[in-house]
């Protein structure tokens, strides 16, 4: 079996030099840094992980807790993530809650007796155990999506964006709006989005019937199903509709579609988060694009600046585009 000592020899350089250019860490020159890759690469060799270990007293493993890995976001999230990560030498151990709240602190307290370095949380609520969890396992951690109290949080610019959405279907002149949300327990995509078509909507003394706004679950069967039933529940028909999600705009188109209205000349329909899907279906989907993808990496950073002890920012808000396509 080859062993650091061997690379070093064939290298013609010391143990200490092989070892700076596997962890990246300390100068070596390029030169030389690729004639010890090379020779990795050759012989196949790899480090010891336990060794590294209990040298660093690191495993070399961050925690990533995610609410649905199947979706567009989660990936884009990891991929941002582990761009970023994978390049300073760390693995991801990926968890799934499925959307369970107790899962949440049920997998923080897993990944702290997986020994892993760090955790990054996309968390749908904030609670008083939840929080009391992350103080428990006192381990470097980010919130991504949540802006939670004492904790680095990487968030969406939840209630600007949903304004940005209301305000431009009202300039299009839409002036009976409807809206599909989710509960108000996760305060980012349940609360701020619902305030901000609110408040929005009062600013321009347009009228809110209560039987236009609906709450689902992120799915597009609630789209779908809350469509429907500000269709049938109402006296006086939307000329628009604002999810808070892509799938569920996507629900709610599918159903005005089997109904036969127009898309947008009966009502128009917006959503946010830019899936692959708002590109494709007819009419293509306006919506908001949060860019994911730098959001995971802005978290991984932020990790990482706490695991080699800076000070980090405590909030780091994430920019977003709005969209327009066809469904408006």
């Amino acid at each position: 079996m080859t062993t650091i000592n061997d690379i070093a020899k064939m290298a013609n350089v010391s143990r200490t030099t092989v070892s700076r250019a596997l962890n990246n860490s300390g100068y070596v020159s390029e030169d030389v840094r690729k004639k010890i890759m090379n020779i990795v690469e050759e012989t196949g060799y790899m480090p010891s992980v336990s060794a590294k270990s209990l040298r660093t007293k690191r495993s070399g493993v961050i925690g990533i807790i995610l609410p649905r890995i199947s979706t567009e976001t989660a990936s884009r999230l990891v991929n941002g993530i582990n761009d970023v990560l994978s390049k300073q030498g760390f693995q991801i151990l990926l968890t799934d809650t499925e959307l369970q709240k107790d899962k949440e602190i049920e997998y923080i307290r897993l990944l702290k007796s997986r020994q892993v370095d760090g955790i990054i949380l996309s968390a749908t609520n904030i609670n008083d155990e939840l929080l009391q969890t992350i103080q428990d396992v006192d381990l470097p951690f980010v919130s991504l999506g949540q802006d939670f109290p004492g904790v680095t949080s990487v968030v969406y610019d939840d209630y600007a964006a949903s304004v940005d959405v209301t305000n431009m279907l009202i300039q299009k002149g839409y002036d009976k709006i409807a809206f599909i949300g989710i509960g108000e327990e996760d305060p980012s995509v349940g609360y701020e989005r619902k305030q901000a078509y609110l408040q929005t909507m009062a600013k321009h003394n347009l009228p809110i019937q209560d039987q236009w706004v609906e709450i689902g679950d992120f799915s597009i069967d609630s789209g779908y199903e809350g469509m429907k039933r500000i269709l049938q529940n109402t006296s006086e028909q939307p000329n628009a509709v604002f999810a808070v999600t892509d799938r569920m705009a996507i629900g709610a188109m599918e159903y005005l579609k089997e109904q036969g209205y127009r898309i947008p000349e009966d009502i128009a329909v917006t959503g946010i988060g830019a899936s692959v899907m708002s590109k494709y279906v007819s009419p293509s989907l306006t919506t908001v694009d949060y860019f994911n993808k730098e959001a995971g990496e802005e978290a991984a950073r932020a990790l990482i600046a706490q695991l080699q002890g800076k000070n980090t920012s405590k909030k780091i808000k994430n920019s977003y585009r709005l969209i327009l396509r066809d469904s408006v």
